[in-house]
C-alpha cells in the first residue's frame, strides 16, 4: 500500500492509500489544504485540529448542498420525463383522432361522389 506525504496548513502527514489513487489522494489534500488557509484567513490561527475540523464541515456542508441539488435535478429530470410520456400519449390520441377525422371524411368524400356520379 502506498504512502504519500501530503501538506495541509503548512504542515506534513503521511497517509497511506490504494495504488494508483495517489494523485487522487494529494488532490483531495490540496484541497482541504485550501479549505483551511481560507479559514485561516477569516478566524486566525486557532489550532490545527480545530481549522482542519472547521474545514471538513465546510467541506461536508458543500457536499450534503451538492447532494441536495443533484436529487433536486433528479426530481426535474423524472417530472420532465413523466411530462415528456404524457405529451407523447397526447401526441398519439390526437394523431389517432387526426386519423379518424380523416378516415371519415374519406368516406363522406367517397359517398358524396358515388351520389355525384349517380345523378
Amino acid at each position: 500500500m502506498p504512502l504519500v506525504n501530503i501538506m495541509v496548513n503548512n504542515r506534513a502527514y503521511t497517509i497511506a492509500c490504494d495504488e494508483g489513487e495517489e494523485d487522487h489522494l494529494r488532490e483531495l489534500a490540496a484541497h482541504v489544504d485550501g479549505k483551511v488557509r481560507e479559514l485561516l484567513e477569516s478566524v486566525g490561527q486557532v489550532g490545527d485540529a480545530r481549522l482542519i475540523l472547521m474545514a471538513a464541515l465546510l467541506i461536508t456542508d458543500d457536499y450534503f448542498d451538492a447532494v441536495t441539488r443533484l436529487e433536486q435535478r433528479a426530481r426535474q429530470v423524472g417530472d420532465l420525463a413523466t411530462a415528456q410520456n404524457e405529451m407523447n400519449e397526447r401526441i398519439s390520441t390526437a394523431e389517432t383522432g387526426v386519423v379518424s377525422a380523416l378516415e371519415s371524411a374519406a368516406k363522406r368524400a367517397e359517398d358524396i361522389a358515388a351520389r355525384l356520379g349517380q345523378d
